[in-house]
Order: structure tokens, then C-alpha cells, then sequence
């Protein structure tokens, strides 16, 4: 399927409709650059994929989780 796609004076571009339900709606695309081409394809991100990404960012291992947890859990029963 080949569509003919307008880029702005911001360097946007809006992808068809038709297009995007071809492939699946995604709210991310890996973008490349192959032999003159600019190729998108749609990337899917897991809100676990998230979750794991921020926690490795902070530095917190299953132990910290743990902990965490454990803690609420005391928390909520003395709050009883």
C-alpha cells in the first residue's frame, strides 16, 4: 500500500488512517533511515516494560520491592 503523506513546516508528519490500521494502532514508532528510506514500524510498550525500566532508573532491585511491600502492608493493619 503506498500513500502519499504531507510533512509540515515543523517536520510532522500524519500518517493516514488507513495506514495505521493496517499495521495496529502504537503510539511510538522505531524510526530508521536504510538506503535513502525512512522506515517506521510500530513499537508496543508494555506498562511492565515501563515499570521495569523506571525501577532499574532508580536502582531498586526485588529486594527494595519486597521491603516496600511489607512495609505497606504493616501499615495498613496498624491503621486498623
Amino acid at each position: 500500500m503506498t500513500i502519499l503523506a504531507k510533512l509540515t513546516s515543523k517536520n510532522q508528519l500524519t500518517l493516514p488512517k488507513s495506514l495505521i490500521s493496517a499495521v495496529g494502532a502504537a503510539d511510538y514508532f522505531e524510526v530508521q533511515v536504510k538506503d535513502g528510506q525512512i522506515i517506521l514500524t510500530p513499537v508496543r510498550i508494555q506498562r511492565a516494560d515501563a515499570v521495569r525500566s523506571k525501577l532499574e532508573e532508580l536502582g531498586l532491585n526485588e529486594q527494595d520491592i519486597a521491603d516496600a511491600v511489607k512495609w505497606a502492608r504493616q501499615s495498613k493493619r496498624r491503621a486498623k
